[in-house]
């Protein structure tokens, strides 16, 4: 049972779990893509990104086990139309993981800057470091992609226990696994602030030779999991959990 916080203290601990997050996140797509880094020509980057980030989920979630470990809007709004998570909390949630988000994302940008300067030699593309960047831009699709994969991670969360960090290690295992079969198509965002929070740091951060943070893409990592969240919340209200 989550314990009863203060709004404060759902913003703090869901700001530095989602921090956490996108710090291991970009910081994993960083050193893959980036030249210069100890990762520089690695064989199986889509491996490793996946594992990254799968296990900044489990270092996010943990630390924001007091709130639940939500880390991901999407995540917030199908535990609140489940019963699962009271309304009344849901924006301090959305405050501290689009914050979090952000700042998380300038963190591992400050890690990398060396590369990140070295960069503007290679002109290496840097914006999907940041945020998703579909290889195939079809926003409908796109869109249809990202809610079956949201759509996956809440059913299993709304079905079976979430918030103990014995458990993040099975959530942890699904986000790998969603990243090595459903992320293809757009790089599975599954969360909007982590999409939208790096996109907007992405956006203001002194990137030598950046380019732009396409801001016409956005809605669909923003609009996709919120969709599959609220599916898969209306799907476990007609078939319950079992006790």
């Amino acid at each position: 049972m989550t314990p009863v916080l203060s709004g404060g203290e759902i913003i703090l601990w869901e700001f530095l779990g989602t921090a956490v997050l996108l710090l291991f996140g970009v910081g994993v797509v960083a050193n893959v893509i980036l030249p210069r880094s100890n990762q520089d020509g690695d064989t199986a980057p889509w491996v490793l990104i996946v594992i990254g980030w799968g296990v900044g989920v489990f270092a996010g979630a943990s630390i924001a086990n007091p709130t639940g470990g939500h880390i991901n809007p999407a995540v917030t709004l199908g535990l609140a139309i489940a019963g699962k998570t009271p309304w009344a909390n849901v924006p301090f949630y959305l405050i501290g993981q689009f914050l979090g988000a952000f700042v998380g994302a300038s963190l591992a940008w400050l890690l990398y800057k060396l590369q990140f300067d070295h960069n503007h030699e290679q002109n290496t593309e840097t914006v999907g470091i940041f945020a998703t960047n579909p290889p195939i831009k079809k926003p409908v699709w796109n869109l249809v992609s990202e809610t079956i994969a949201t759509f996956v991670l809440l059913l299993f969360l709304l079905q079976a226990p979430y918030d103990s960090p014995a458990n993040y290690a099975a959530v942890t295992a699904l986000v790998v696994g969603i990243g090595a079969a459903l992320g293809g198509p757009t790089g599975y965002a599954i969360n909007p602030a982590r999409d939208l929070g790096p996109r907007a740091a992405y956006a203001v951060l002194p990137i030598p030779g950046k380019g732009t943070a396409d801001w016409g893409y956005a809605w669909v990592p923003i609009v996709g999991p919120f969709l599959g969240a609220a599916l898969a919340a209306l799907v476990a209200l007609v078939v319950p959990a079992y006790s």
